[in-house]
């Protein structure tokens, strides 16, 4: 059997993530439902303090920057109304920076979001959870003519009961999600580091 490919590489798209100042900076999800309680992710603090050097390196780089917010209405563990589904504090919007409210995993369903972009933007998304609205945003960015990279040390996710019982561990959940956006729809580096400036 032959060493494993990607599709990446068969069809010849690029393997390194475009440079941080040709980008726009995507943080997706970074609430504080995802910090604590039944949401809590694993290894989620250290994501958050991966996803706050790259925004701030983003900053300084003067680059767009758009907080992605998901609102799953009142009283569930996404109601953006109350405190536990504002963005975390050390990742939350400045002035001028723009926040888009979705209610599906993916971020450019029913959104503005690929309005605000120019056709065939270079993204670079950070946050929360890497196998639902991190993959999902990644796929929709790539059918849209995007190219996604994504930080993998800014994403987490959690231990999921498997469909027959046994429950699929974190990180391997992890693994298998960040390997299948890197098959094809994005590039996937591991910490901030890996994009250039």
């Amino acid at each position: 059997m032959s060493e494993p490919t990607t599709l990446r590489d068969l069809v010849g798209l690029p393997e390194q993530p475009a440079s941080l100042a040709a980008s726009t900076l995507v943080m997706v999800d970074l609430q504080n439902t995802y910090t604590r309680g039944v949401m809590e992710l694993e290894n989620v603090q250290p994501a958050v303090d991966e996803a706050a050097a790259l925004l701030d390196r983003a900053r300084s780089a003067g680059i767009p920057i758009i907080h992605i917010q998901h609102d799953g209405g009142e009283g569930s563990p996404y109601d953006v109304r109350v405190e536990i589904g504002a963005i975390v504090d050390r990742v939350a919007p400045r002035d001028g920076e723009a926040v888009i409210v979705k209610n599906f995993p993916n971020a450019f369903t029913a959104t503005d979001l690929n309005d605000r972009l120019a056709p065939g933007s270079n993204l670079v998304l950070a946050g929360f959870m890497t196998h639902m609205c991190i993959n999902s945003t990644a796929r929709g960015a790539f059918s849209l003519g995007h190219s996604p990279s994504v930080v993998a040390g800014a994403t987490a996710t959690r231990t999921l009961p498997g469909t027959d019982g046994t429950p699929v561990a974190a990180a391997a959940l992890q693994a298998s999600s960040l390997a299948a956006i890197s098959d094809l729809f994005g590039v996937v580096v591991a910490s901030q580091a890996g994009i250039p400036d």
